[in-house]
């Protein structure tokens, strides 16, 4: 019995999480907020403050922090190199600025209150930065991350990820005594080419091994296969990067940056996505059960004062900063709320400088619990100064929306095409010859390679697999062609279609007659047989060839095409045998009586209009 109490010891945390996160964050998204607030409060209830189900908070810490590596992971494969250069100035300029000037305010006023300089200015550095997970889930929510106030609002969090390095280097820089002692020269050069090394093994192993890598496991068609490779690669590189000092969430980010253009990023997104959200849950709940509710009671005066005064004061600074980069006021004050925490890395960076002796404890956990609070109570404020500016914008719901460079990439196409054979292969020439760069994801691995030869960019992906269409940008296109040859696979892709993308009008490839049919009672906007026309011109060039003068041969054809599509819609209605006299050529027995008027009545407006006056 012992060995089985063992055994399931670790459920009961689990349950806890799960309970608490099934419980809180319903809550508060049926209240209008984000579930942020909802995993920061559960994690307050079940903390050591709380009710104490859970003892530690640093046990899921370690497992917690792979939320973020996902999340970053997930970020760069939706950028591009080149989208990421075009935001140099953003990325160099206002997050410098942000970053500099915000602290330098911060510190400044810790060193007023009596902090000494090094604790002053860790202070001002650790309330600076702002919580990357936190800002990039509501973005998320909001569909805002490709809106200009929530790229610049990207460029600035990419800043300060980049930042932590220096910034951790500097600190024992900063110490006294013993502390202070960082190393020989030389063993400080080994550490920089370490580092240089690591980031040229991913950069060339993403460069250059990553895609024949994934295209060897497609051909397996073990789906699993890939899912266990996909964390392989983030986790890989996240923990490469942590090896030689630098960020974990930096190495998943500098990988998803390198797949960005693989042909596999879609089924890449989709395999991490559901880790990612479990994660980066987990993530918030352990921000939440981090906050000392009996350190906050004692020092209650003092945090209820300093919390709002950091969270109004980085939102005022930093849509100021935003306003003098160009952008809007209202761009820039959505930028400031949304980035008015204090950043994951306050958790960091605070433990760092108490062991340097930098700070004294007492001083680093009143500053630890203000950065938390922050993250408890930023996202609030970001929210109703949201709910505050649509209402005032009535109708405008997406003004930043206007003149929006729209970068080159999936998630702004207006047309994602589902299957690249014969069929997909000559729709995407007819959208390419009118300038519509449409998203194409294709299974085939050897088809997405041969397209790779001609300069056209295929994605793989399983269009039967809902989460694999989100990634591709299902929910953001106006149109979908499902142009898949295996009839039961195009209705599974029909179905998911038109239960979860309902904006989006479905074209879909039908394989034979009686596809056909069981397309159009599927409702969908618009369906072809594969053969259908290329029979019909192929008919009518040979009658010309027959001698039958052209105009009399293309009527011939119209009149054929006009009697299907008719016996077609009739079929759908009444059955198999339904319009069988519309064929130019069948002998039909006589029918009874009653036929007539059956035949009338399911004679639909659309069908008479098919057929004109004359062939009714």
């Amino acid at each position: 019995m012992a060995n089985a109490a063992s055994h399931v010891s670790f459920l009961p945390p689990i349950l806890t999480f799960c309970g608490a996160a099934a419980v809180a964050v319903p809550v508060f998204r049926f209240m209008g907020l984000s579930a942020v607030l909802g995993y920061l409060a559960a994690g307050v209830v079940i903390g050591p403050s709380g009710l104490g189900l859970v003892g530690d908070p640093e046990d899921i810490a370690t497992v917690a922090e792979l939320g973020v590596v996902l999340l970053l992971f997930i970020i760069g494969l939706e950028l591009k190199l080149s989208h990421l250069w075009s935001m140099k100035r953003d990325i160099f300029g206002l997050g410098l600025a942000q970053l500099g000037l915000t602290a330098l305010c911060l510190g400044t006023a810790a060193l007023s209150l009596g902090f000494t300089p090094q604790a002053s200015f860790v202070t001002g550095i650790a309330l600076a930065l702002s919580a990357t997970a936190i800002a990039l889930q509501m973005l998320g929510e909001r569909n805002d991350l490709q809106t200009p106030y929530g790229q610049r609002s990207f460029a600035i969090l990419l800043f300060q990820d980049i930042s932590v390095v220096p910034i951790l280097a500097i600190l024992p820089l900063l110490a006294t005594g013993t502390a202070a002692e960082g190393g020989s020269l030389l063993d400080r050069l080994l550490a920089v080419g370490e580092t240089v090394a690591a980031i040229a093994a991913v950069v060339l192993v993403g460069r250059y091994g990553l895609n024949p890598f994934f295209r060897i496991l497609a051909r397996t068609g073990a789906r699993e296969v890939m899912t266990a490779a996909a964390l392989l690669v983030v986790l890989g590189a996240a923990l490469l990067m942590d090896e030689v000092g630098l960020s974990m969430a930096m190495g998943a980010f500098l990988a998803g940056l390198l797949l960005a253009e693989s042909n596999f990023r879609h089924q890449l997104e989709a395999d991490i996505e559901p880790f990612r959200g479990i994660l980066l849950g987990l993530f918030f709940m352990s921000v939440g059960m981090s906050i000392n509710l009996g350190l906050v009671r004692e020092q209650w005066v003092m945090l209820a004062i300093a919390a709002p005064t950091v969270i109004l004061g980085k939102t005022i600074l930093i849509t100021l900063l935003e306003r003098l980069f160009g952008s809007t006021w209202r761009e820039s004050l959505r930028s400031g709320a949304l980035l008015c925490t204090a950043g994951e890395f306050a958790f960091v960076l605070l433990p760092v400088a108490t062991s340097l002796g930098l700070m004294a404890p007492e001083i680093a956990q009143p500053v630890t619990a203000l950065a938390a609070l922050t993250m408890l109570l930023g996202p609030i404020m970001s929210t109703l100064i949201e709910r505050m500016l649509r209402n005032r914008h009535g109708s405008e719901a997406h003004p930043d929306l206007k003149g929006l460079h729209v970068q080159e990439g999936e998630l702004s196409s207006r047309v994602l095409v589902i299957g690249f054979g014969r069929f997909g292969q000559i729709v995407n020439q007819v959208f390419l010859s009118q300038g519509i760069d449409a998203t194409v994801i294709d299974r085939d691995v050897e088809r997405i390679r041969d397209a790779g030869r001609f300069g056209l960019k295929v994605y793989y992906g399983d269009g039967t697999r809902l989460d694999v269409l989100r990634t591709a940008g299902a929910e953001k296109a106006e149109m979908i062609c499902v142009c898949t040859d295996d009839p039961e696979t195009t209705a599974k892709i029909v179905e998911i279609i038109h239960e979860n993308f309902r904006n989006a009008r479905s074209f879909v490839r039908a394989y034979d007659r009686i596809h056909a049919i069981e397309l159009m009672k599927l409702e969908v906007d618009y369906q072809l047989r594969e053969v259908f026309e290329s029979a019909i011109v192929f008919g009518r060039v040979a009658l010309e060839e027959l001698g039958i003068a052209p105009e009399t041969a293309g009527e011939t054809a119209n009149d054929v095409r006009k009697r299907d599509v008719a016996r077609l819609v009739l079929q759908k209605e009444i059955g198999a045998m339904g319009g069988a006299e519309l064929m130019v050529g069948a002998k039909i027995a006589p029918e009874p009586l009653a036929a007539p008027a059956k035949r009338a009545k399911a004679l639909s407006s659309e069908t008479r209009d098919i057929l004109g006056e004359g062939v009714v």
